[in-house]
């Protein structure tokens, strides 16, 4: 399930600071820092079941105040951290949802039984055939 970054928009704060890292002078002046805020508890955009999900599997990444965090301050823009930020959520949000299909436990056909039985007894017997019965 994927939510559109339009609808995220309108749930989501963004916090900028000063970074640290690349960038020389740019460093000391420019805000890039991006944090990115997201209720999920408060949030219109997802059903109570997918937030107990969330919370359950984005646990290590929620606050006490139950606000889910994600810094960037890999790039030199604040724009750029931006669009990276909301990538990194719309990601986590698809993967903490993700489940996958249960599967259906299957009896093998009788064909597929008997192919497995039969490709045994010739390597079996290939290897019969190998033998060296004169050694002493």
């Amino acid at each position: 399930m994927e939510f559109p970054v339009k609808n995220l928009l309108k749930e989501i704060s963004f916090k900028t600071s000063r970074s640290g890292g690349k960038g020389g002078q740019n460093v000391n002046k420019v805000s890039s820092k991006v944090e990115l805020n997201l209720n999920i508890s408060a949030s219109l955009l997802f059903t109570d079941e997918q937030k107990q999900f969330l919370l359950q599997k984005l646990a290590n990444r929620i606050n006490s105040e139950g606000i889910l965090q994600i810094i960037t301050e890999e790039e030199r823009s604040q724009l750029l951290n931006k669009q990276k930020s909301l990538v990194k959520l719309q990601q986590l949000i698809k993967n903490a949802l993700y489940q996958p299909a249960v599967r259906k436990a299957t009896k093998p056909k009788r064909s597929a039984i008997e192919s497995r039985l039969k490709s045994k007894h010739m390597n079996a017997l290939k290897k019969i055939s190998r033998r060296d019965y004169f050694k002493d």
